[in-house]
Formats: C-alpha cells, sequence, structure tokens
C-alpha cells in the first residue's frame, strides 16, 4: 500500500508542475485515502497482535 501512496504522489506532484491541477488534486486525494486506510489497517493490526497473545 505504500508504494501505491508513493507513486500517487509522484504523480500528483507532476500534475502540479505541469499545470493539471484538477488531476493534482484528485492522484493526491487518492493517495490520502489509500494512507488512512493503511493507517488503520496497521492499527488494527497491532490490537489484533496484542490480543492474540
Amino acid at each position: 500500500m505504500i508504494r501505491w501512496i508513493v507513486i500517487l504522489l509522484i504523480i500528483a506532484l507532476v500534475a502540479a508542475i505541469f499545470g493539471f491541477g484538477e488531476i493534482a488534486a484528485g492522484t493526491a486525494g487518492i493517495a490520502k485515502i489509500i494512507f488512512y486506510i493503511f493507517i488503520i489497517l496497521f492499527i488494527l493490526s497491532l490490537v489484533f497482535r496484542l490480543f492474540k497473545k
């Protein structure tokens, strides 16, 4: 998931440099959503691992 976030952020930066504001905002928004999903899954994984032991 982290790889997708980095790829989308690079696309957003390149689009912003070339003046494609809507594309940059869209890809940055998608990267933000994937990042939040990653954080939630990571926290759930840690919690389940603590309760499993």
